[in-house]
């Protein structure tokens, strides 16, 4: 579970998102998917957290407070009723929406979200990740449509990410969905995720434009597709 936690924070630490992708199937089976998505929110919380402190000087502080004006109520809502949902129409629409988001950037038709939609945006967002466990690809979209530095967008995308978690954190608490032990496995789980961080850092110092580009739409498809055909 350490390894797949580094594996997953070095994703997500070059691409911004995607490290759900290889977490949840596998820490859903160890530990159930209930149990897993809160000891998880402890993990990404810290992992995030060391995102944006690596590239804590490219910090797109504007967009980041506008996402996170919507995202924080959202995510309470969300995470008081993330069992209560039918999830999986949910993520079928989210996986079709993500298809077009990368057919779009193929046929160089240009989109872009104001700052302002930023806010309704992250409400999205806060709600859909409290919901589904992640919404790491939604929030992408997003960081993605301001055309930042690879190494500005992951950290901007990654200080939205710690609020949701700390949020989302403090109402598993509330309602009993972490207990102590929970906490603890939690952080060591986080701390590999730290280190992901910092080995992600490392490989997005050396990525080109272009690349970088190519293994985002990757992972949107491999998301949408997942997305789409869980049950």
């Amino acid at each position: 579970l350490l390894f797949i936690s580094w594996l997953a924070a070095t994703i997500s630490g070059i691409a911004g998102f995607g490290g759900s992708l290889i977490i949840l199937p596998v820490f859903s089976f160890f530990i159930g998917a209930k149990k897993a998505i809160p000891i998880l929110t402890i993990a990404w919380m810290m992992g995030n957290f060391s995102r944006a402190g690596f590239g804590y000087k490219e910090i797109k502080w504007k967009p980041v407070g506008y996402f996170c004006l919507g995202a924080l109520p959202a995510a309470i809502l969300g995470s008081r009723v993330f069992v209560e949902l039918p999830a999986g129409i949910i993520m079928r629409a989210i996986g079709i929406f993500l298809l077009a988001i990368v057919a779009l950037r193929h046929l160089n038709i240009k989109y872009s979200l104001s700052e302002k939609w930023f806010i309704p945006w992250g409400a999205l967002v806060g709600f859909l990740s409290a919901v589904l466990g992640s919404a790491g690809p939604i929030g992408a979209v997003a960081f993605l449509s301001l055309n930042l530095a690879p190494t500005a967008y992951v950290a901007s995308e990654a200080v939205t990410a710690v609020v949701m978690h700390l949020t989302k954190t403090i109402v598993y608490g509330r309602y009993s969905l972490l207990t102590a032990q929970d906490i603890v496995t939690g952080v060591i789980l986080g701390l590999a995720m730290v280190a992901g961080s910092w080995t992600s850092r490392r490989f997005i110092k050396n990525m080109s434009g272009k690349v970088f580009g190519y293994f985002v739409d990757t992972l949107l498809v491999v998301a949408a597709v997942s997305l789409f055909i869980s049950k």
